[in-house]
């Protein structure tokens, strides 16, 4: 709605031109570890760009490979001898597995591997090094030489320092090494960038210059437009509406906001509306390969699906989000619950979080909805373990006997069998120990000692009603609350023995759905021993 309704620039008086497409535009740079948060500015960018298609008019999702950025280190599993391309362009460095043209074709292709399985959408996907090759950007780079003057002013706005007299908007490509961080511009004179190659330290690593002094010219596209100017060149090129970034962004002293009044006061085209977002976190703190707590894309799609990723970004699109492998049980239950809000199944009374609710899981899914048997990840959770593999008929029993399944549909089964490959998956890997089940042919050796006479004693009973009937889930329940208050004591002390003497654990999944899973005849042969 911001981007259909706005009428002027947010820093001239010109108004808004009439879009006949309204593109929204996503990017990664290349270098990096490839874990769940790099997908985060595309899916959040494609639920734009379906909203915008779902409102009625002509829109594009378009990705960008930032592929101009200099190699910083060299990446473990690369050979010592790439030190020597330390600083050179990601896409002009050979690929070292044999496999690309270059080192940035290579994991372009990597990532597309993965970011296919999440976005449903057919994305145009350009190169920034192809594009200033080609001339795409000669326009850009043109007037920003020509209003260099008025891009120092607005940039040095932002500053705490001004920008040096000379100051190049244009960062060349040595003529010599092929190297992009190590040309220190001398000056820029007649729209001409004179420079030197020399040495430039990066955090952990230096890029050696080669001392090389050249001209360059940037119409020729051998180099690049500096980020505070080449962001507002990237949005008036591909006339773009909308683009997400990261929260620090947002502050006004950011590159969002000087790419901004550039975009609008020099090159004459309106500012995207910014997708602002917090960067994902894991148990609070934020993803690093050297705290170990990287969630890589691959380990999320062994545990749970795209779409469930795509739900937690989009449920809080420009808000924290923690993530804990823990926690994916309730994640699993929130996603569960309003897929039935979708199809009608809960009744929210307020219309507006209803209509939300909808949408929100609407918009997160890869295919067109469907409606899935009701079937609890932790439950799954408790199945997967409980029931081998092999036995998929007896899990089917199992959930139409606690009463989580119907009449089968189409789907149904290919739908079961993939929750129970994702809940034994995060069993084995994730799962917090009262999740894990180790079934014994009888009670657990200690379990007796920890027992009072009174837990002892609603065993027994609870055993006695067990054997009389087949009980359904709910019956199940209130048989044990009436089993507890009998004897003199709470429902919980009897959960927690039969935890004891079934699992060796004061806490389990719940116990009714387990018993059903289970069987009954192996329950009993286990309790019958207290």
């Amino acid at each position: 709605k911001q981007i259909l309704d706005r009428k002027r620039f947010q820093y001239t008086k010109d108004k808004i031109p009439e879009m006949n497409k309204f593109v929204v535009k996503t990017s990664a740079s290349l270098s990096g570890v490839l874990h769940i948060g790099r997908l985060s500015d595309t899916v959040r960018g494609e639920s734009v760009f379906r909203a915008l298609k779902d409102a009625g008019v002509k829109s594009e999702l378009i990705w960008v490979a930032e592929n101009m950025d200099p190699m910083r280190k060299v990446p473990n599993g690369v050979p010592a001898k790439y030190r020597q391309y330390i600083g050179m362009p990601v896409t002009d460095i050979p690929d070292p597995f044999g496999c690309h043209k270059s080192y940035a074709d290579h994991h372009t292709a990597k990532y597309f591997e993965i970011l296919d399985e999440f976005v449903q959408t057919k994305m145009k996907k350009y190169s920034m090094r192809e594009e200033y090759k080609k001339g795409n950007f000669r326009p850009y780079i043109k007037k920003i030489i020509q209003n260099a003057e008025n891009v120092m002013k607005i940039q040095n706005k932002y500053r705490s320092a001004p920008l040096p007299l000379g100051w190049s908007p244009w960062q060349p490509v040595c003529e010599n090494c092929g190297k992009i961080i190590t040309t220190r511009v001398i000056k820029f004179e007649n729209a001409k960038v004179h420079y030197k190659c020399e040495d430039y330290r990066f955090a952990s690593e230096k890029a050696d210059g080669c001392g090389h002094e050249g001209i360059d010219d940037p119409m020729k596209g051998n180099g690049k437009l500096a980020w505070k100017s080449e962001w507002a060149a990237q949005w008036a090129h591909w006339k773009v509406c909308s683009e997400g970034a990261g929260k620090e962004y947002q502050v006004p002293m950011s590159a969002w906001w000087v790419n901004a009044e550039i975009v609008e006061r020099v090159l004459k085209f309106p500012m995207p509306v910014p997708i602002f977002y917090e960067h994902i976190m894991i148990d609070g703190e934020k993803m690093s390969a050297s705290k170990g707590n990287i969630v890589y894309p691959a380990d999320w799609l062994q545990t749970a699906s795209a779409e469930l990723l795509k739900f937690f970004y989009n449920k809080k699109l420009m808000k924290t989000r923690s993530f804990s492998w823990k926690d994916l049980p309730n994640m699993y239950d929130d996603y569960d619950r309003h897929e039935k809000v979708y199809f009608d199944e809960v009744k929210i009374e307020n219309e507006k979080e209803r209509e939300h609710m909808k949408r929100l899981y609407e918009i997160s899914q890869l295919k067109k909805p469907r409606k899935n048997p009701d079937m609890a990840f932790s439950f799954a959770v408790m199945i997967a373990q409980a029931i081998p593999k092999n036995k998929f008929d007896k899990v089917l029993d199992t959930l139409k006997n606690t009463g989580h399944l119907g009449k089968l549909r189409e789907g149904d089964t290919g739908f079961i069998k993939q929750r129970l490959e994702y809940a034994k998956n995060w069993a084995i890997k994730y799962a917090p120990e009262e999740y894990k089940i180790e079934l014994r042919d009888k009670i657990y050796p200690d379990a007796r000692k920890k027992l009072t006479n009174d837990q002892i004693q609603a065993v027994r009973d609870f055993t006695k009603e067990l054997a009389k009937k087949n009980y359904r889930e709910k019956e199940l329940y209130d048989l044990f609350w009436d089993i507890a208050k009998k004897n003199g004591i709470k429902a919980p002390q009897l959960f927690q023995a039969c935890y004891l003497i079934l699992l060796g654990k004061e806490r389990g999944p719940k116990l009714a759905p387990f018993i059903l899973a289970i069987g009954k005849k192996k329950i009993l042969d286990i309790l019958k021993s207290v």
